[in-house]
This record gives structure tokens, C-alpha cells and sequence, in this order.
């Protein structure tokens, strides 16, 4: 026996080492907060991806110990290899994840032990750095940045200048939902043109924007459902007046309005400011016939400001290398050149607030009518109304949408397609 337990004795003594070599060899690796060091995995999407990429190299300057390796999926193939490694407790999953904003709610939610709260690491004294709506957006039910700002879209009214000279309307003088549809009809009769798309059965993203400048999303910030809100009845029926009036266009999907967009089938688009790169890009031959007005407001003295769309950076809890994730999500988020990179060559606006004094953004534009748009657009990011999103706000969209469509093309009246969405939401949420 004594012999046996000084062979075991022995054996652990072998070991110590050995373990006491390979965590020292980690901290040299991944370095300290201060110096950090190794490598790291960060996922994204397209020219997400693409941008976090190309700003490796500026990182590195100031963090030359750090490797950095994008790794760019589809955004639904990204997701869904998210979920399963956070599903096997990290199993495979990287150091840094780029996320769409309105995701973050039901990640958390699901995960709620999945990532890092930033504020935690330090990332809290950047909170003045970004608009409140977008702040809103990245943190959990407990108040914690769980994600770090990048992108965002103030929203406006994308619109054909030579249509609007045709009908001789003055965008300025569409200050009001009804103003909207007036000057519509009178396009629509100098044109032909139809007012917007709208891609009915499939994306509620106007009634959203309209949601949001009256200062709610799907639900209120105690969590109610806001769709029989007079909200909610006063964007269905704006939208249920356009259509009637044979205003709208009704697209397929992405493709089918950037379709309508290149060939001049609408005469206005109102959409995130992020889609002025598709229009320049699509549409080269338009230059000088697009512009922008705000979105127009409810009643006079009301809200003409709403976003779409954003993204932002989260890290995984289960990184082996928190050091130098973090340096990477702050870094990139707060740094000027890094966010002006994936604006100039991408049309990615930065959430960045001192960003927009740089020339960028206060020059004239050539291609939107000789208007500074970008300014503009950025003159209104502290006047977006912040919004409550929580983890059903996919599951609400979906249900919106089918509503929309049925006010619209099965002529169902707005209260109460409304009155049924809420309690199939209700309903869905019970599950």
C-alpha cells in the first residue's frame, strides 16, 4: 500500500508541473489587459465582414500582438451556427460576433450566461459616445451594454427629383402622412409612377418606422403589446390609405426594390440611410434625380425621425482570449478611422456621434442632388425616439406582417386585424 501510494505521490508530482507550464504558457499568449496578446476568431456577414477585415490592419498598429481572423458566413448561416454553439456551451463558437440589433434581445434571452457584460470590462464610459436609442438597443433587461455600438440607420424618404419637378411638388412641403399621399396622387398622375414599395406579405418595415416615431416598437417598455395602441391603428390606416389610393408598389424582397428603384417604377423609398450605397451603386445613370426628406409626421409638431436597421459587437463568455476580444470590440467601435472605413467604402453609418464632424459627412453630395444628405441624416441620430425590443420581437414582425397583409389585400378592417394579431401574439408569447 505504501508503495502504491508513494507511486501516486510521484505521479502527481510529474503533473503539477506540467499543468503549471501549460497556464503559464496561456498568459503569454493571451496576454493581460493591458498588453493583450494572441489570437482571436471574430464572425460576420458581407460588407460587415468585410470592413471588420480591412480595419485589421489599424488595430494592429496599436495592438501588434494581436491576431486577428474574420471569418465571413451568410447571416442566416452565422446565426444559426451561433445558436448551436451556445446551445453546447460554447462548443466551436469565436471571440467576437457581429449581431443585428433587434437579435440581441432574444440571444440574451435564450443565453442569458452567453456574453460578456462590456460594461463590466470598462466599455460603460463610452455610453455618451453613441445616440440613446442606440444604447437602448444593446443592453440586457438588467441594464448591462451586453454589445458594443457600431452601425446604425436613421431613416428618411429616399425620393426622385425629376418625378417631383414633373408633378411639381415641393418635398418641403410634405410635412404630414396626408401631405404624402396627396402629393403621391399628383405623381402618380404626372408619372405613372407609384408613391413607394412596400413588400406586403413579407416585411412590416414601414408600419415599424412608423412605430418608432411615435415612440414605440411591438412593445411598450413594461413589456405590453402595443398593437391595438391608437399607434399601431394610425400607421396600419396611413398604410391602408396608401394602398387604397393605388400608391404602393408591392415588391418581392430585397431584389424587388432595388428593381424598383433602378427602374423607376416608385417615386419615393423610404428606408434607412444605409441604402443610399445601393441606390448609387444600382442606379449610377440617376445621379443628381435622388434625394431625401424626413419621414413625414402624424400631426403638425410631431416625430419625423425613426432608424432601421444596425449591428453590433458581442463576445461570446466562453473566449479564451478576453483580453484581447475586448481590446478588438473597443477598438473598433470607438475608433474614427476604423468606422469612416465602412462608411466611405461600404455606406455603413457609424452609431460613432463624433464621426459626423469630419468632411464626410458635411459635404455636398454629387449624386443626391448636390444636398449634404449624410449630414442631415446625422443631424437627426439624437432625435431618434428610443424604442423597447425584447425577445419576441421577430415573432411580433412575422405576425405584423401577415396583418398587413391582411388589411390589404383581403381588405380586413385595421382594428381588427389588429385586435386578432395581439392575441395571436399573446398567444405565441404563452407558449
Amino acid at each position: 500500500m505504501k508503495k502504491y501510494l508513494y507511486g501516486v505521490l510521484i505521479l502527481v508530482l510529474l503533473i503539477l508541473p506540467a499543468c503549471s507550464n501549460k497556464s503559464s504558457g496561456d498568459e503569454i499568449k493571451t496576454g493581460d489587459a493591458k498588453n493583450p496578446a494572441g489570437t482571436i476568431t471574430v464572425w460576420g456577414w458581407d460588407v460587415a465582414a468585410a470592413t471588420l477585415k480591412e480595419s485589421v490592419e489599424i488595430f494592429q498598429k496599436k495592438y501588434p500582438d494581436v491576431e486577428v481572423k474574420v471569418e465571413d458566413f451568410g447571416s442566416g448561416d452565422l446565426y444559426e451556427k451561433l445558436t448551436v454553439g451556445l446551445a453546447a456551451r460554447g462548443s466551436g463558437l469565436p471571440d467576437v460576433v457581429l449581431m443585428e440589433d433587434e437579435r440581441i434581445p432574444g440571444y440574451t434571452h435564450q443565453f442569458p450566461q452567453g456574453f460578456l457584460p462590456l460594461n463590466k470590462l470598462g466599455y460603460d464610459k463610452y455610453k455618451d459616445s453613441f445616440n440613446p436609442a442606440k444604447v437602448a438597443a444593446v443592453q440586457d433587461k438588467d441594464g448591462n451594454m451586453i454589445a458594443a455600438p457600431w452601425d446604425i440607420g436613421p431613416a428618411g424618404v429616399f425620393y426622385r427629383v425629376d418625378y417631383f419637378e414633373k408633378a411639381n411638388v415641393d418635398p418641403d412641403a410634405i410635412q404630414t402622412w396626408d401631405d404624402y399621399i396627396e402629393a403621391g396622387k399628383k405623381i402618380k398622375e404626372a408619372t405613372g409612377a407609384q408613391l413607394l414599395p412596400i413588400d406586403i406579405s413579407n416585411y412590416d418595415g414601414v408600419f415599424q418606422m412608423m412605430m418608432q416615431q411615435q415612440g414605440l416598437s411591438y412593445f411598450d417598455e413594461d413589456n405590453k403589446i402595443t398593437l391595438q395602441s391608437p399607434e399601431a391603428t394610425r400607421a396600419m390606416s396611413v398604410i391602408k390609405e396608401l394602398y387604397d389610393e393605388d400608391l404602393v408598389f408591392n415588391n418581392s424582397g430585397w431584389d424587388g426594390i432595388v428593381t424598383a428603384t433602378v427602374n423607376g417604377t416608385v417615386a419615393t423609398i423610404p428606408y434607412g440611410v444605409w441604402y443610399t450605397g445601393t441606390i448609387m451603386d444600382q442606379a449610377p445613370d440617376l445621379k443628381g434625380n435622388w434625394d431625401m426628406f424626413y419621414l413625414p409626421e402624424f400631426k403638425e409638431g410631431g416625430t419625423r425621425y425613426a432608424n432601421v436597421g444596425g449591428s453590433s459587437l458581442l463576445i461570446p463568455s466562453t473566449t479564451k482570449n478576453q483580453s484581447a476580444a475586448y481590446a478588438f470590440v473597443e477598438f473598433f467601435t470607438t475608433d474614427q478611422e476604423s468606422q469612416m472605413l465602412g462608411f466611405e467604402k461600404y455606406g455603413l453609418f457609424p452609431s460613432l456621434k463624433d464621426t459626423y464632424v469630419l468632411p464626410e459627412f458635411t459635404a455636398n453630395s454629387e449624386y443626391f442632388n448636390g444636398s449634404p444628405i449624410f449630414k442631415r441624416f446625422a443631424e437627426i441620430v439624437e432625435e431618434v425616439p428610443k424604442i423597447h425590443l425584447n425577445e419576441n420581437y421577430a415573432k411580433a414582425s412575422e405576425i405584423t406582417s401577415n396583418t398587413q397583409s391582411s388589411v390589404l389585400l383581403e381588405d380586413k378592417p385595421v382594428e381588427d386585424a389588429l385586435k386578432d394579431a395581439q392575441k395571436q401574439l399573446e398567444n405565441e408569447m404563452k407558449r
